[in-house]
């Protein structure tokens, strides 16, 4: 393969790195909001509560 070529390919390579990182970060950003919405609203704080009532029973303490 020649030089040319090579360097053709590792060009469109990087493209796709950076376009992969556009996508997770995209993806991360929506995660981060949809756990966002779910923690701050009523099931977030049942679902807290249940958590910390769990732990202080298996602690000995509720």
């Amino acid at each position: 393969m020649t030089r040319h070529l090579m360097s053709i390919r590792r060009r469109d390579q990087r493209g796709i790195t950076t376009a992969e990182y556009a996508v997770g970060t995209a993806a991360g950003a929506g995660l981060a909001g949809l756990l966002y919405k779910l923690l701050t609203g009523g099931f977030g704080d049942r679902m807290l509560k249940t958590l910390y009532d769990h732990v202080l029973g298996l602690l000995g303490i509720g």
